[in-house]
């Protein structure tokens, strides 16, 4: 039974400091220890996107696999799309431990990691190794701390991934990286997109990931620069410095970024939003405190073509794959729904009239 073995030992993890219950995690799946979901695909559920067949619409987040290193088995657990990264030019050590914090009455997550990784040059041959893959793959790429020159960075950063993955996704939005988020300014934005057209004109789908902790005008220009810059889509959001009132776990207060359900709502409403403006002319991935089926359908019916998860997968482990799957079906038949397209958008015209809180 796929995930079985995972699942049983999520309570073990959470016993342990949240970044080496995360490596624990990550060197089991290596090691193969996740299983394989056999389930056989739902043709209600696949959509075709950037010429690429994506068998479910729900992906897994930048962030889980930052180095790469246990792709296939991620893929195998049933997650229709798979994004690795965030990747950087040079390898460095992140922001300083603890980075990584528990909000288990809401089951979210806190982090200011600041891009841990090993770099570029060692996870270039592990996607060259990979060969056939059987959902697409997206590289999630970012700026060093120090000594970074986006208009430099980025571009030689997706030359050298391109030939590897599915879609790139320039990660513009981390609240942990300082001025990072200042490179979704109209300007800054256009100015990376432009430098990314030069370099690779024929580059692979180019997402830009975005905060949800843009105000309305902000989103309005990043949704126009993207479309003026010939990028393929919006992820919505990353992770957010606002902290929703109510919130009860003792880490509460730490500084870094929010994920994980207390953002669902506000996500929603963003997407929303962002579909009316882009009015089809953007892939809009939903991001935000995913974690059942319905969920899953309530982003579709706010315009999103895609949806990503992290913090539900932290918490859930691999069973989660297979039950979000199936109460996705649930909830198309229940909405009367014979596709998931049919459902796309639906709620965008309510939604984007939503008061815009956080």
């Amino acid at each position: 039974m796929a995930g079985l073995l995972p699942t049983l030992a999520l309570p073990l993890l959470r016993q342990l400091p949240p970044e080496t219950a995360h490596a624990l995690a990550l060197r089991g799946l290596g090691l193969g220890l996740a299983g394989h979901d056999r389930a056989r695909a739902d043709p209600r559920i696949a959509q075709t996107l950037f010429g690429r067949h994506f068998p479910n619409p729900i992906g897994l987040a930048a962030g889980f696999d930052k180095n790469a290193v246990a792709v296939r088995p991620l893929m195998a657990l049933g997650f229709g799309f798979v994004e690795i990264g965030t990747v950087t030019p040079l390898p460095q050590p992140g922001n300083p431990r603890p980075r990584l914090f528990r909000l288990d009455a809401e089951r979210a997550l806190i982090n200011r990691l600041g891009f841990p990784g090993e770099g570029l040059a060692r996870v270039l041959p592990r996607l060259a190794a990979l060969g056939q893959r059987s959902v697409p793959l997206g590289a999630n790429i970012g700026l060093n701390k120090e000594g970074a020159v986006p208009e430099r960075d980025y571009p030689a950063l997706a030359i050298a991934l391109a030939p590897h993955v599915d879609y790139l996704t320039l990660n513009i939005s981390s609240p942990n990286t300082p001025g990072l988020r200042d490179l979704q300014a109209s300007a800054r934005l256009a100015a990376i997109l432009a430098a990314v057209k030069r370099a690779l004109p024929e580059a692979p789908p180019l997402l830009v990931k975005i905060a949800p902790d843009l105000s309305e005008e902000a989103l309005a220009a990043v949704v126009e620069t993207a479309l003026a810059g010939g990028a393929g889509g919006l992820i919505i959001g990353n992770t957010s410095v606002r902290r929703p009132p109510g919130l009860r776990s003792p880490h509460a207060g730490e500084a870094g970024g929010l994920s994980g359900p207390p953002l669902f709502a506000h996500a929603r409403v963003m997407l929303a939003r962002a579909a009316r403006l882009a009015a089809g002319r953007l892939t809009l991935i939903g991001c935000g405190g995913v974690g059942t089926g319905a969920e899953v359908l309530a982003m579709v019916r706010a315009g999103a073509h895609l949806v990503q998860l992290y913090t539900a997968f932290v918490y859930q482990g691999a069973a989660l794959l297979p039950r979000l799957r199936r109460e996705l079906l649930v909830a198309l038949d229940a909405g009367g729904f014979a596709r998931l397209e049919d459902a796309r958008g639906v709620d965008i015209a309510s939604l984007a009239e939503t008061s815009w809180n956080i």
